[in-house]
């Protein structure tokens, strides 16, 4: 899958704004990507896309621009993801990998057929900007950024690979998420956030204080309400697709709500205290566990069967573990005796607990420093 005409990576960008943009011009930098096709709706866009070498030519379809490409990037509103990545795949070559930078998963996933799994990898970049367009794309907008992967049961390993590859490349890091998990995890730790700060500031603007009250707030007003006034259809529509796990998150907050309103009635001192403890702790306790392992480089080397499911399971098992997957390659032998998928991680600990899990799963696991 990853033989390219020339050796040269072919990429397209439908949506080119910000996150595509941005795609496009560390494509060319770090991805060794020699083309840049790019689509949208605004031509005055993809003019300007094109004057700033986010992309190299233009397109006048998501057809056109699948057409020639390896690995194509959608990149528009998520309402309507889903048909541009079918309309791609139907387009590209049949070696060329799907993906999108969509902060919804479920829905697109589970909308491809098991063909369709096989070259459409979900991806969501935690990475952005308040200022938008491609006018603001940045080579470096990925850089240290986690870069959500969320593989189908019948995804194609090879196409899983390139895009690992593609997204270390640009220096993100590549992690291995089941697409329901995600959307419940981004209900928590995003969507949920941007419907209390639209609260919260819709609270202050009705103040009648003498000041402004944004103005006259301390960075902690400012910090909880940055994110607030975001882009409306954007995140009208992903309020909308993400609707379940929102809704379930925001009755778990009112019932912590709850607590503090029923405490603060009662002055009730040891109860506030306990959850201002509790929230210290979590807190610390999620920074500890977020930070990745030092060390040198490591290998597993896992036998695998030749079935559906087996890569997404492994490097989904790996991800909810917060083990960082540096490299991955397989080497396929043939369908009855399956093959080997190398995993690289970084440090002796780590790679310890990634066989331990693995072999904890029923796989045969080698391990080794990566350069003996």
């Amino acid at each position: 899958m990853d033989d390219f005409q020339g050796g040269s990576l072919r990429v397209a960008v439908i949506g080119v704004g910000l996150m595509g943009g941005s795609l496009g011009l560390a494509a060319r930098e770090h991805a060794g990507a020699t083309t840049v096709c790019g689509y949208g709706r605004n031509r005055d866009n993809l003019e300007l896309a094109l004057a700033r070498g986010a992309i190299t030519t233009i397109a006048d379809s998501v057809e056109s621009a699948a057409a020639g490409a390896d690995l194509i990037f959608v990149a528009t509103p998520v309402r309507l993801v889903l048909d541009h990545v079918r309309r791609a795949l139907q387009a590209a070559p049949s070696h060329a990998v799907v993906t999108d930078v969509g902060s919804t998963k479920g829905s697109l996933m589970s909308g491809l057929t098991d063909e369709e799994q096989r070259r459409c990898i979900g991806g969501h970049p935690l990475c952005g900007s308040e200022a938008a367009g491609v006018a603001n794309a940045r080579v470096g907008l990925y850089e240290g950024a986690t870069y959500f992967l969320t593989p189908g049961t019948h995804v194609d390993p090879a196409a899983f690979q390139l895009l690992h590859s593609f997204v270390s490349k640009i220096g993100a890091r590549p992690v291995a998420i089941d697409p329901e998990q995600h959307d419940r995890l981004m209900a928590l730790m995003s969507h949920l956030p941007h419907v209390l700060a639209n609260v919260l500031m819709t609270q202050a603007g009705r103040s009648s204080g003498p000041r402004d009250a944004l103005l006259a707030a301390g960075p902690s007003f400012r910090d909880l309400t940055r994110v607030a006034g975001s882009n409306r259809r954007v995140w009208t529509d992903i309020f909308l697709e993400n609707r379940a796990a929102l809704l379930a998150e925001l009755e778990d907050f009112q019932v912590g709500l709850r607590r503090m309103t029923e405490a603060l009635a009662t002055s009730d001192a040891d109860a506030l205290g306990e959850a201002i403890a509790q929230a210290a702790e979590d807190r610390g306790r999620m920074l500890t566990a977020s930070t990745l392992a030092p060390g040198e480089l490591f290998r597993l080397v896992v036998k695998i069967p030749d079935r559906p499911g087996v890569i997404r399971e492994i490097t989904v098992a790996l991800g909810d573990a917060n083990i960082n997957i540096e490299d991955i390659a397989l080497h396929h032998m043939s369908a009855e005796l399956g093959g080997a998928l190398t995993v690289y991680v970084g440090g002796e600990n780590v790679c310890r607990q990634a066989a331990d899990l693995l072999e904890g799963l029923d796989y045969e696991v080698i391990t080794g420093r990566a350069v003996e």
